[in-house]
């Protein structure tokens, strides 16, 4: 594996090819697929903008730190410096568990990916929308990528997957907005390195928030990496396959490379991601499903209900152990991870004890907006609009149908940033230029 500037290994040839990725060779369900991404991420974040109070000591932070005002802070309709905005509105991305997910591993391949990307869109002009069309699809099929390759669990080694193995695709997309070369995309990769930390105990603190504001700390940490390597700053030979790069540090350097690299640039992953229709774990959407269908089937009531039994998959033990914190949730992202408080598992049986003793069955083999039973483009496009209206300074019903509009016919646009700056910011015609340090 060879890739330019002399570079050979695996790092190398994975930033040759993000480099390298072109619009034109992006198959067009790809293309479809990565605008559902980009008009439900950022909808995902408004909403959490005027909805969830755990972003606001970031808000704050954002505002108290700023300096130069570079990008928005997405539904506060205020531009901050460009690492505040990722810091901040990466605290959006997962506040509500409302974002897509990748449901094979599980992970959200786009959480810690679009925050970055939206607030470097805004700080260069222009950043096409093909370009950032292509960001997305190439960024978000490596993170996939990355957690399909590991043949040992981070859990194993007392770490939180979904933002460690993000952060890779933020940096992958960030560095192909700011067009780095592939010597420049292995400097990010290995600056990240030193960043990059997500520990497991993020799961068991009864009273921490951090789970949902998570997605802030790889979105900054992937701005500052790809904007210190374009600055020249030299990283690691090997950041992801060396002696001590990655895979060994992460998955005790046990990792199948030829999943990395099978069909890559023909086949994108973002095409497999379910879209959310309800705001808590993926794996609660097969239950709630199925108590939906019960309850309207029936015309049931809350005071019929007597017990309600489910059956899953090894993640239903996620969404029920410990007992005594699922059944008495503490902050609202453990009550997104709670069963008996969302009725949640993945892939179950679910049966409802009535108290005249009858009880109520029915089966959910693939739970609804998986790839097989997706939401469609205008059910999506609502979700979106509802979250654009909840927003804290909220989009009016005809903006927000305007932003989805042109959302859907994104590749026609000359200046991502600018369309942002004009929908999400009116007054933002005196938003600055940042031009690439150094040049190219």
């Amino acid at each position: 594996m060879d890739a330019e500037d002399g570079q050979t290994g695996l790092s190398a040839a994975i930033a040759a090819h993000v480099a390298r990725s072109e619009f034109g060779r992006l198959p067009p369900a790809t293309v479809a697929s990565s605008k559902r991404a980009i008009l439900d991420g950022l909808g995902v974040m408004l909403a959490a903008s005027g909805t969830s109070g755990d972003i606001l000591p970031f808000i704050e932070l954002a505002r108290a730190e700023s300096g130069a005002q570079r990008a928005t802070l997405l539904g506060f309709a205020q531009q901050v410096s460009l690492p505040m905005a990722a810091l901040a509105n990466g605290a959006m991305a997962h506040a509500l568990d409302f974002e897509d997910a990748f449901d094979l591993v599980p992970m959200h391949p786009n959480a810690s990916l679009l925050p970055a990307v939206f607030a470097l869109a805004e700080a260069r002009a222009p950043v096409t929308g093909r370009d950032f069309i292509t960001a997305v699809a190439t960024g978000c099929d490596l993170a996939c990528r990355l957690a399909l390759s590991l043949r040992q669990p981070l859990e194993t080694g007392g770490w939180y997957p979904p933002p460690i193995l993000g952060a890779y695709g933020s940096v992958a997309a960030s560095a192909r907005v700011l067009q780095l070369t592939p010597s420049q995309i292995v400097d990010a990769f290995s600056l990240l390195l030193g960043q990059n930390s997500c520990p497991g105990e993020i799961k068991y603190s009864r009273n921490s928030v951090i789970r949902a504001v998570r997605e802030a700390f790889p979105c900054q940490a992937a701005v500052q990496s790809v904007l210190l390597a374009e600055r020249g700053v030299r990283g690691f030979e090997q950041p992801l396959e060396g002696e001590a790069g990655f895979f060994r540090l992460f998955a005790a350097g046990r990792y199948d490379a030829s999943t990395l690299f099978q069909n890559l640039g023909e086949h994108y992953w973002i095409e497999q991601l379910s879209f959310k229709k309800w705001p808590c774990c993926r794996g609660a959407h097969a239950c709630i499903e199925a108590a939906q269908t019960l309850r309207r089937r029936h015309g049931l009531h809350a005071d019929q209900v007597a017990r309600v039994r489910a059956k899953g998959d090894e993640l239903l033990r996620m969404l029920y152990e410990p007992t005594a914190q699922k059944r008495a949730p503490r902050t609202l992202i453990d009550a997104k991870f709670s069963l008996p408080f969302a009725i949640a598992a993945a892939l179950c049986d679910l049966s409802i004890e009535l108290t005249d003793a009858r009880v109520l069955h029915h089966q959910v083999t693939q739970a609804l907006v998986g790839p097989d039973r997706p939401l469609d483009d205008s059910e999506l496009e609502a979700k979106f609009r509802d979250c654009a209206e909840r927003a804290a300074v909220p989009l009016r019903a005809a903006q927000s149908r305007q932003l989805a509009e042109r959302l859907w016919s994104l590749e026609r646009e000359p200046d991502v940033g600018a369309l942002l700056t004009s929908t999400l910011r009116p007054t933002g015609s005196d938003r600055p230029a940042m031009r690439p340090a150094g040049g190219r």
